[in-house]
């Protein structure tokens, strides 16, 4: 079972629907909009980080890819859209 934790973006709408499609069961979602997010911790079992640039704190942005850098975890970083999400993500990965 895959996990992904997409930070930032206040509702994802069709996002979902396209991570699940793409194999990822337990999807995570943090906000990112308010700096008392910025402790935000990225959860065990996740495979992959979504941030969405558009709507995310620079901080908050900061935190994850340092966690995931720590943790060797790929991190992709695209707006809030099907077509730039679907394009961004590796194929087979999930």
């Amino acid at each position: 079972m895959s996990a992904i934790l997409i930070v930032g973006g206040d509702r994802l709408g069709n996002i979902t629907n396209l991570l699940q499609d793409a194999g990822y069961q337990e999807i995570h979602h943090v906000t990112g909009r308010k700096s008392s997010e910025a402790g935000v911790k990225i959860p065990t079992g996740v495979k992959m980080i979504l941030v969405l640039t558009d709507f995310v704190n620079h901080n908050i942005a900061k935190t994850v890819k340092s966690q995931a850098k720590d943790r060797a975890l790929p991190i992709m970083f695209c707006k809030r859209s099907c077509s730039a999400i679907a394009k961004a993500l590796p194929q087979g990965v999930a």
